[in-house]
């Protein structure tokens, strides 16, 4: 009678928890399943008591990566870990669960227990913010970057050159796959090639290719990447990098559309969408006579400039979060996100190496990262010694309101202190600005300015 109460009273307090609890004997069977649980996976307590778990959950990791067997082998909880079970109508459902083993009273291993959430309502946010701020590959919240999404579908579908403008690290790889997977030459080739990477007799092989006993080693003929790039896209990387002498052969190429191979008689006509990236300021170059004015103006017809990571930094909670699931994807991990404190860290930093640095850093945090969430010492030591903010961000704990604090904060500094400005570059309204400096305590740099 008493083992009988005791099973009811259970069952009553299972029931009344709002996320799925099963647990399992030591043969894997299911010996109580609560009403949540019935409610996520369709299927009716009486019918899933006895069964194998697998048999009802049916997920995505049962078969070669069960995480309750994990538990059960290393005595370790899981917290958290998003899988996928498919439902008693066959839909697939993203949930999150955590595992732990259950002992009696002596401590001895008598099964395991499981608890899951229905987490469709989180991935189907997700997917909405990450359409609202994504554009083809490229990320942004920043709306100097959504200015540059609404250009490129044109910018795409016209056949002129474009010079895009940008820091190393700040995507203009991304951005060229992105003008020619709109265009019309998405069917064909897109071929990059980096101009500062290879001397000069290289880099004319690999742009205009050779012909068979052209020099030593030749032994055959070899297509360049004009002829690569037939009908398709030609990505000229570090295109100011170019020595003065293939700047001319390049200028020819461009205007007359032919070039011939090295130890070739005849022109060979080409058809490439040319797009041409450099770190550089190109027109600085043409004043300093290192760069052909004729070329600039060959290859300026349409001009992108790409806007630093330190200007965009209200991108930077989205790529961290987008980092961090690739990451996990790849490594098969389960880590969460980045702690407050880690952001805000984050956030201070002024990344001369762009977007690159900053995937490599949580990249370099995910590795080490030994909890559910990236902590500030697991970020590298520069970012967080011999700073006064940075130290600040360590001394006291962190929240969202400074991460806001911080993000205003350096856009403030990055226009110096000019309010107007700054409100143009977030794209915010002036007096939404002002309502946020006084809210968050924010002393305004006073280099100054238009207000």
């Amino acid at each position: 009678m008493k083992n009988k109460t005791n099973h009811l009273l259970q069952n009553v307090i299972l029931d009344s928890i709002a996320d799925g609890v099963f647990t399992v004997d030591d043969d894997w069977r299911i010996t109580s399943f609560n009403r949540a649980a019935e409610q996520i996976t369709g299927v009716p307590r009486q019918e899933a008591i006895g069964q194998l778990c697998q048999e009802v959950l049916k997920a995505d990791i049962c078969e070669r990566n069960c995480i309750l067997r994990k538990t059960r082998e290393t005595g370790r909880p899981v917290v958290n870990k998003t899988v996928h079970i498919v439902n008693s109508q066959g839909r697939r459902v993203p949930i999150s669960i955590s595992t732990a083993i259950l002992k009696d009273e002596a401590g001895g291993v008598i099964g395991a227990v499981e608890t899951f959430r229905d987490i469709s309502t989180e991935e189907h946010l997700r997917k909405q913010i990450e359409a609202r701020y994504s554009f083809e590959d490229i990320i942004s919240k920043s709306h100097r970057m959504h200015r540059l999404f609404e250009m490129l579908p044109d910018v795409a579908q016209s056949a002129s050159t474009v010079l895009l403008q940008g820091e190393s690290g700040t995507g203009k790889e991304l951005v060229a796959r992105a003008i020619h997977h709109l265009s019309a030459r998405r069917g064909k080739a897109f071929i990059a090639v980096n101009c500062g990477a290879l001397p000069d007799t290289l880099l004319e092989a690999e742009l205009f290719g050779y012909k068979a006993g052209a020099f030593t080693d030749a032994k055959k003929d070899k297509p360049g990447r004009f002829k690569l790039a037939d009908k398709g896209t030609l990505f000229l990387d570090e295109i100011g990098d170019v020595s003065p002498a293939l700047q001319i052969r390049l200028l020819r190429v461009l205007q007359e559309k032919t070039y011939e191979p090295l130890g070739g008689l005849e022109s060979i006509h080409h058809d490439a969408r040319i797009i041409a990236a450099t770190n550089r300021d190109l027109y600085e170059l043409v004043r300093a006579g290192k760069f052909r004015e004729d070329l600039y103006y060959r290859i300026n017809v349409i001009k992108l400039e790409l806007p630093p990571l330190r200007e965009r930094m209200e991108d930077i909670p989205l790529l961290v979060d987008h980092f961090i699931r690739a990451f996990n994807t790849v490594q098969n991990k389960n880590i969460q996100g980045v702690a407050d404190e880690a952001l805000a860290c984050l956030m201070f930093y002024n990344y001369p190496g762009n977007i690159r640095e900053l995937e490599n850093i949580i990249e370099r945090a995910f590795i080490l990262c030994k909890t559910d969430k990236i902590q500030m010492k697991d970020l590298p030591e520069f970012l967080w010694t011999g700073r006064e903010d940075a130290e600040r961000a360590i001394q006291q704990p962190q929240s969202f309101r400074d991460v806001e604090a911080a993000f205003l904060l350096n856009a403030l500094r990055r226009n110096k202190g000019n309010r107007k400005r700054t409100a143009e570059d977030l794209g915010i309204h002036k007096s939404t600005l002002f309502r946020k400096i006084k809210q968050l305590g924010i002393n305004v740099p006073n280099e100054t300015f238009d207000q």
